[in-house]
């Protein structure tokens, strides 16, 4: 069994799955619009249709996240409802995620040595996205 994250955005998905595809090295997400699903006389009546993203898929080695724009609500905040965590045994990795992930966000914590991981820091992302890093040394199994 998996279970995949979907993150939602009120209207910019492609541009955040070209932000993610670039962080995390992917090629060539795939994204459908709205306006491919729709004939031109449709597609010409709806403002913006061919930019709203109704699907995107964006996979790493050994994740894939679902993406894609919905109708933005007055009280919803966007990315207040989850955060995604990322393990990894490779500092190098942990950091340069970080730091690619931190550009136009928000820094929650700079990465540093806490109780359960030697090196973890946390962000929100340029598209208010939440974010946690954690470089798992083998200290993370003996906390929990």
């Amino acid at each position: 069994m998996q279970i995949q994250p979907y993150i939602s955005f009120n209207g910019n998905c492609q541009e955040a799955v070209e932000f993610y595809a670039d962080v995390f090295g992917t090629d060539n997400p795939e994204i459908i619009v709205f306006g491919e699903m729709l004939n031109k006389q449709e597609a010409a009546d709806l403002d913006q249709s061919e930019k709203v993203v109704i699907r995107a898929d964006l996979e790493t080695d050994e994740t894939r996240v679902l993406l894609s724009d919905i109708p933005p609500k007055p009280q919803d905040v966007q990315g207040d409802k989850m955060t995604l965590v990322i393990f990894s045994d490779d500092l190098d990795e942990i950091k340069i995620l970080y730091y690619k992930l931190k550009v136009g966000g928000t820094v929650e914590m700079e990465l540093q040595e806490t109780f359960w991981s030697k090196v973890y820091g946390s962000l929100v992302d340029k598209f208010g996205v939440g974010w946690q890093l954690n470089y798992d040394d083998g200290r993370m199994s003996q906390v929990v």
